[in-house]
């Protein structure tokens, strides 16, 4: 069972993903609205896998990304972003981040986006 921290400052992405994982696998463990929670939420819980929008107030997600990395390696990283920028993802992809989904996404994109996550 994985642990999972979703990261977005949109309230509707949040519980789009709250309602659409697979609870099977991952096991929610904690929601921020944005990178500066995110780091400190992720002291408290340790989840091993997070969702992570790009685009957010206080701290974004590449300086989020970064931040994170930098406290777990391992740490599994699904970018979730309207962004259609692709230079940001792969920046993302550079600091650690190992997924990339744009939004709007749906339910299975969003399953089997994680799934590709956890596989060795």
């Amino acid at each position: 069972m994985y642990k999972l921290m979703i990261v977005d400052d949109s309230n509707i992405i949040r519980n789009k993903i709250q309602r659409d994982f697979n609870a099977v696998q991952f096991e929610l463990v904690a929601v921020a609205k944005n990178g500066r929670e995110a780091v400190d939420l992720f002291e408290l819980y340790r989840p091993n896998v997070i969702t992570m929008d790009l685009t957010m107030p206080e701290m974004d997600g590449l300086e989020c990304i970064k931040n994170l990395i930098a406290r777990d390696p391992d740490v599994r990283i699904l970018v979730i972003s309207a962004l259609s920028d692709k230079a940001t993802g792969i920046k993302a992809l550079k600091l650690g981040a190992q997924g990339f989904l744009c939004k709007p996404f749906s339910n299975e994109q969003l399953v089997e986006a994680l799934n590709e996550l956890v596989q060795d």
